[in-house]
């Protein structure tokens, strides 16, 4: 890609787009198998102003372009609890632009879905994705600001390079919305 920098994402992507590649990056780095992990999304240039020290340990520099967001990792998430329940206690402070998730899941391609046995509880669904010979592992790195952008990031294990990770607005929507409603009011 022209535009994309050998340690980073493309240069022309929207502030968004940027913090998802970089999360996913971030993630990419740590190995697969973890946690979901929640970050808040923060701009760059009023964490400067309002917390140079935390800036300066992040290493954000004055040359950051404007509008830049800078993804800050939060807490562990509770293990055992169903990230709707989690995500529905969540709500962030004004000085928060917006908040990502990133998270392992499988999935079967659309040809599968079609041999999914009928009648069975969350639990033998699981397992039976899990069994099936065209499950695919994925992390999904979702994104949304308190304005309503959305940005997602795929990455399948099978192809795990950060030039094969897919983006766009609308590929985790379910994930999204509920990100989106951490900040209703």
């Amino acid at each position: 890609m022209p535009n994309q920098t050998p340690s980073g994402p493309p240069m022309a992507a929207s502030p968004l787009t940027r913090a998802v590649l970089e999360i996913d990056e971030y993630v990419a780095g740590i190995g697969w198998d973890q946690p979901a992990r929640l970050f808040a999304l923060v701009d760059t240039a009023q964490l400067r102003s309002q917390e140079p020290g935390l800036a300066d340990r992040l290493g954000l520099g004055e040359e950051q372009a404007p509008g830049t967001l800078t993804p800050i990792e939060q807490e562990e998430l509770p293990a055992g609890s169903p990230l709707d329940e989690f995500l529905g206690t969540i709500a962030w402070p004004g000085a928060v632009a917006g908040c990502a998730l990133s998270v392992e899941r499988l999935m079967l391609p659309p040809s599968a879905e079609t041999s999914v046995p009928e009648g069975l509880s969350e639990a033998e669904l699981t397992k039976w994705v899990a069994e099936h010979p065209d499950r695919q592992e994925v992390r999904m790195t979702v994104a949304v600001l308190r304005d309503g952008a959305r940005e997602s990031a795929l990455r399948l294990r099978e192809k795990d390079s950060p030039t094969e990770v897919l983006t766009g607005s609308e590929l985790v929507p379910g994930l999204a919305d509920a990100l989106a409603a951490t900040f209703a009011e």
